[in-house]
This record gives C-alpha cells, sequence and structure tokens, in this order.
C-alpha cells in the first residue's frame, strides 16, 4: 500500500473536500483523484461516495478508523527521523571515570538534556583503559577520562585538570602541618588505588620524582571509597578536591607543596570516525562547558 495515497484519502476524509486534500498534499486534484482510485483498487472496496458532499461508505468507515493509527505511527516515525537526522534525537552513549561521573557529570547532563530532552544518555562508568578498549569496539561514543597510553591509536582532547589534596584522619599526626610533602608520607600508611587506575601511576611517578622510599600502603579498587577509608582511620590519601565537599566528618585536608593535578578531557576515535550528530552535539557541549569551567 502506497502511504502517500492512504494520506491523501485521511486529508479527503479531515477536509471533506478533494480540493482541500490537494491543496495541502500541493498536487493537482486530478492526482489525487488518481490517487483515490488507486487506493479503491488495490482494497477491492469502495472508500467514499461522491457527490456535493463526500461521504464515506461503511468500508471507508472501517478503513479510516483501523489506518488512523497508522497514520499516527507513520507521521511519529517521520518526525524521529527527522529529529535524529538534524541530531536532535537519539541515543547516546558515553563513558566517563570517577570523580568526574559522580561530582561534574551529573549537573551538566542536566543542562544538556534540558536543552536536547529528545537525546536518549546512556553513561558508563569505569576505568580509561577499559573505556579506550570500548571505543574502539565501538561500544561507545566516547569517553571523558585521563589521558590514555599514547599508542593506543585514539584521539585524547585534553580539557581540565582535576587538582589533588591530601586527606587525613582528623586525630592523624600530620594534620598539624598546612602543606605536605611526598617526603612527609614516609612511616604513614598510604592508601591508593589499583594497579591500573591512572590515579595511582600519577601519584607512583610523583613520589619517584621526589625520591621516596617504598610506602607502608593499602590498595583500595574504588577512587571514590577512598575517602571512606580515611574517615575509619585505616590511612592517609590523597584524593580529588572536588569530591570533598563537604569534608567527610571526622577527616582534615591538607594541600601539597608541590600541587598534583591530573590531566582530563574527551577521549574518541578521532576525526577519522565521525561521531553521529547527536553524540556530536553531547560531545561539543562537555567540550564547551568543561574547557570552560571544568578546573574550577
Amino acid at each position: 500500500m502506497d502511504m502517500k495515497n492512504l494520506k491523501t484519502f485521511h486529508l479527503i476524509v479531515k477536509y471533506g473536500s478533494f480540493i482541500r486534500a490537494a491543496e495541502e498534499m500541493n498536487y493537482a486534484q486530478s492526482t489525487v483523484t488518481m490517487q483515490m482510485q488507486r487506493l479503491e483498487s488495490e482494497l477491492g472496496v469502495e472508500l467514499l461516495e461522491r457527490g456535493k458532499t463526500i461521504v464515506l461508505t461503511e468500508a471507508g468507515r472501517l478503513f479510516y478508523e483501523q489506518s488512523l493509527q497508522i497514520m499516527n505511527r507513520l507521521e511519529q516515525l517521520q518526525s524521529n527521523l527527522a529529529d535524529i537526522q538534524s541530531g536532535e534525537a537519539g541515543h547516546v552513549r558515553l563513558g566517563v571515570t570517577e570523580p568526574t561521573a559522580s561530582y561534574r557529570l551529573p549537573r551538566l547532563l542536566g543542562r544538556f538534556q534540558a536543552i536536547y530532552p529528545k537525546i536518549k544518555l546512556s553513561v558508563d562508568i569505569g576505568s580509561s583503559l577499559n573505556m579506550s578498549e570500548q571505543i574502539r569496539k565501538g561500544e561507545l561514543e566516547f569517553a571523558l577520562c585521563s589521558a590514555p597510553d599514547l599508542t593506543n591509536g585514539l584521539y585524547f582532547e585534553p580539557l581540565f585538570h582535576e587538582k589533588f589534596v591530601v586527606l587525613l584522619p582528623e586525630n592523624h599526626v600530620l594534620t598539624n602541618r598546612s602543606t605536605l610533602a611526598p617526603a612527609d608520607f614516609q612511616g604513614h600508611r598510604l592508601l591508593i588505588t589499583s594497579a591500573t587506575c591512572p590515579y595511582r601511576r600519577k601519584l607512583e611517578m610523583v613520589l619517584k620524582e621526589a625520591g621516596a622510599t617504598p610506602l607502608d600502603t593499602m590498595e583500595i579498587g574504588g577512587m571514590t571509597a577512598l575517602q571512606h577509608y580515611v574517615e575509619a582511620g585505616l590511612g592517609i590519601a590523597l584524593v580529588p578536591e572536588i569530591g570533598l565537599n563537604p569534608i567527610p566528618a571526622g577527616t582534615v585536608a591538607r594541600q601539597m607543596e608541590m600541587p598534583i593535578d591530573m590531566s582530563l578531557g574527551l577521549l574518541s576515535r578521532g576525526p577519522e570516525a565521525p561521531l553521529t550528530l547527536a553524540a556530536a552535539k553531547v560531545y561539543s557541549f562537555l567540550q564547551q562547558e568543561l574547557g570552560s569551567s571544568g578546573d574550577r
């Protein structure tokens, strides 16, 4: 069945006129007449009684009522396709690491959805390493994370720096210092993330450059969990400052004498594998928002 013929039929019923239907479709009246003849021939029934007024036959009434839902769905489908074509709709799956996933992204995505309510978003939270692989496989459009291994063939655009501070139990001996240096960690248990975590690699690099000898450490799998272990008195930890608002009860934060931060940004397959229009809107929004204010 030709959908154009079906639409013409519904317009004739709506306006009660072949002429009005032709004007709506920008057709000649003869074209509308021919379309109706084809539709009736295809169905094998007469749908309209022609005369001074247009009247539906019994078969016409049945066909109109039962095809109305088809027309409504078709119009909705055409509207949805137009939205996807313009980037106003679509499904975008992005990855993000902590603490950005918990402390920056919710507010930003709330503002984005207010602007583009028809774009569906799915957020995967994980490590930069895992998300690099997901991007290569096409499972994620892009990710908001730390800089990956430069040999992975992906494109990284740095946007802001995550600042780290030392979190200590409030009764810890080091709280009497206003700032701390890597050498001050000697003799105190340091809580660290897993070996594959970029934050841990950054910390190890800083300690190595400072000439610090091997420390007493306890490995905690998740970045966001560190502060709870500090609160329990199990050690001290370098944690993102953004996650300490407010500072957990029973803990205090101290700045490092030599500031420690990490570059974060957007990871994608780059210009050789363009994003969908909807994903490009999300990417551009985060690029603008985090590039201008993400380091605050």
